[in-house]
């Protein structure tokens, strides 16, 4: 990993009980494990789709 990437802040706020199956498996693999459980990751394409995917149960904020 270069020092020079940008990384975002993402926790989750909301329970994904009652989501489906593939919005479930998104945040798992976002790295979230339980609620107001943050993780960081580098700022690239694929893990800002993901995060759109579940735009719903997530906050993101610079890191």
């Amino acid at each position: 990993m270069a020092k020079d990437t940008k990384r975002i802040r993402i926790t989750l706020v909301r329970s994904p009980i009652g989501s489906p199956a593939d919005q479930k498996a998104t945040v798992r693999a976002l790295g979230l494990k339980r609620m107001h459980h943050t993780v960081e990751q580098d700022d690239t394409a694929v893990i800002r789709g993901m995060v759109f995917k579940v735009k719903h149960l997530v906050r993101v904020e610079d890191a």
